[in-house]
């Protein structure tokens, strides 16, 4: 930030670009962004108009309603831009372009409330050209706001906008340069992105989820989600009021035993009450530790993993929680509902190692406390010792002495429970022979991952010349 633009400068410069020009429209939080292009200076060459549409039948009758009666979505966000980068266009004759690059830039936002126990949160986005030759460009993000006070987030909200628009004209070829820059005199603890999307021709070497990824990285939000078709999705919408269950793994690539672990556990937790077997969301979750655990991320390592778990129809979750108590306490946030772990022995035991929890002041309790809110289920995978074939379960698990009683009394009110349902040959699968019998040519490990696994590594060669990761 030391070396970057203050948002009036960056305002000034957009201004001050006789080719840049366009609309602001914003709702929610006053005109925050546009604000600081009034004040900057030579605004009148840029701007063509900005409103806010504050009531609602109002609103409704310049962008039409929504069928789900809400204003804070990224489908009114988006009939905002389209809509004002129509009258744009429809408005302005050839001759008065001359050429001018377009954009539209929008805001529908809900800032904290009274009682101060809804933070607020909002939709961003921009719709721009960088070519007049070319279609429009989008880029949408969807923030979180951390800060207790109204006007903070207010103002908060207008200099991020005011990064926006500035990295889509100055930095679109650059994205990681253009993440960092939306932070420019900004702090993390004020506000948070957890979803990015980016479209158009400016992007079309862009993968959203590689951005998604960033944002975790970057230290920008904590967890991120994409879904089959490779899409940024907000998981408060998509864990809204659902039974959560999620399997974690490294997924290098996708093996038998995953799958087993999946459909094992899975049929156990359909069978809980206050489960409905129609309501489930099953996520893949891979942590951030577990994808730099060779140092720097491997983006195409991370595509491999990703390709295949969206072709197989499932949502993936990027998390930076390496804690599993962490995770369960975020799925909170969007869900009441009963949610379930499966997990494989090896996993248990680190959960229940208290050396895990020294930070907190609260210790192990405090992370269970958290873990097995609201009945929460692990299913547990039995695991095979290489070293003397005893088949390791949640009967004969070794843990500390301190921790025994414990771990029966999570054990006795059926907070973890073994899968019996398993393949036996399915125990003895480790991701690291796969990962070598590939590099050597032996074709076993193609008996050991599902088909659609084998076939998408053999036709686009994953997984080739890198290095093998730990297991998870």
């Amino acid at each position: 930030m030391v070396n970057s633009l203050t948002p009036k400068q960056k305002a000034l410069q957009i201004n001050l670009d006789k080719k840049i020009y366009g609309s602001f429209a914003e709702i929610g939080a006053g005109q925050e962004t546009v604000r600081h292009f009034y004040q900057a200076g030579g605004a009148s060459g840029t701007l063509a108009k900005s409103m806010s549409a504050y009531d609602k039948n109002f609103s409704d009758i310049i962008y039409g309603k929504e069928e789900d009666g809400r204003y804070v979505t990224l489908g009114r966000l988006r009939k905002m831009m389209r809509k004002e980068m129509e009258l744009l266009e429809a408005r302005l004759s050839k001759e008065d372009c001359d050429r001018r690059l377009y954009f539209s830039y929008a805001n529908t936002v809900a800032t904290i409330d009274f009682a101060k126990s809804f933070r607020g949160h909002g939709w961003v986005g921009i719709m721009f050209k960088h070519d007049c030759d070319e279609p429009c460009n989008e880029i949408v993000l969807h923030v979180r706001f951390k800060q207790r006070e109204a006007r903070a987030q207010q103002e908060t909200l207008g200099k991020m906008g005011v990064n926006l628009i500035y990295g889509a004209y100055y930095l679109r070829n650059d994205t990681n340069a253009f993440l960092d820059s939306l932070y420019d005199y900004l702090e993390k603890d004020q506000i948070e992105i957890d979803v990015i999307n980016f479209s158009g021709p400016a992007f079309k070497e862009v993968d959203n989820r590689v951005m998604s990824l960033y944002l975790v990285k970057k230290g920008m939000t904590e967890a991120v989600c994409f879904s089959p078709d490779g899409q940024n999705v907000l998981l408060e919408t998509l864990l809204y009021k659902k039974n959560i269950y999620t399997v974690r793994g490294s997924f290098r690539p996708v093996n038998n035993l995953h799958i087993d672990m999946l459909n094992g556990g899975l049929n156990l937790f359909m069978k809980e009450k206050e489960v409905d077997k129609n309501n489930i969301q099953i996520l893949f979750e891979i942590t951030l530790s577990n994808l730099m655990e060779q140092g720097e991320i491997d983006e195409q390592d991370f595509l491999n993993r990703a390709d295949i778990l969206c072709a197989m129809g499932y949502h993936v979750l990027i998390s930076n929680y390496s804690e599993f108590y962490l995770l369960v306490h975020y799925y909170s946030k969007f869900s009441k509902k009963k949610s379930a772990l499966t997990m494989g022995v090896n996993n248990l035991l680190h959960i229940f190692d208290e050396q895990y929890y020294s930070h907190l002041s609260g210790g192990i309790m405090e992370a269970f406390g958290k873990l097995f809110a609201r009945d929460m289920k692990i299913f547990l995978y039995p695991y095979v010792d290489p070293k003397t074939g005893e088949l390791l379960t949640s009967h004969n698990l070794k843990v500390h002495n301190k921790l025994k009683d414990l771990y029966k009394y999570f054990k006795k009110n059926h907070q973890i429970i073994d899968i019996t349902d398993y393949k036996t040959e399915n125990l003895t699968i480790r991701g690291k022979e796969i990962l070598k019998q590939m590099a050597n040519n032996q074709e076993e490990w193609k008996e050991k991952v599902p088909e659609i696994v084998s076939k998408m590594v053999e036709e686009q060669k994953m997984f080739q010349g890198q290095k093998t990761l730990q297991e998870n």
